[in-house]
């Protein structure tokens, strides 16, 4: 997608602080944190969101949450927890059309921080 912010990002064209990457997944620090730490993951090839997946990217979502599980271990927060959220659409208010998954951790959270 030409004008897809996120594969913008993937390809270089902007700069990101990226905390993970393999052959499907990125993972980046997000420019306008809401928590001490807000991670982005998402995958290499363009999905516009979870309602555009498909059976056969069952695969490729396995490989997101492994690297979700990666990541919190390797910057310390699988012990003391984190949120992972996932905006579907506009009502929702996804604001990227590109699936990704926040990461946010940090400090303790409400139940009504969604």
């Amino acid at each position: 997608m030409n004008d897809c912010i996120f594969c913008k990002i993937i390809n270089r064209e902007i700069p990101s602080d990226i905390v993970y990457e393999d052959e499907n997944v990125l993972a980046f620090k997000d420019i306008t944190p809401q928590m001490p730490i807000h991670i982005l993951v998402i995958p290499k090839r363009h999905i516009k969101s979870i309602a555009d997946l498909k059976v056969e990217d069952e695969n490729l979502t396995g490989k997101i949450f492994t690297a979700i599980n990666k990541i919190a271990k390797d910057i310390g927060i699988h012990k003391t927890g984190f949120r992972i959220i996932s905006n579907c659409g506009e009502d929702a208010g996804q604001t990227v059309k590109h699936l990704h998954f926040h990461i946010l951790a940090g400090e303790k959270m409400s139940e009504e921080i969604i």
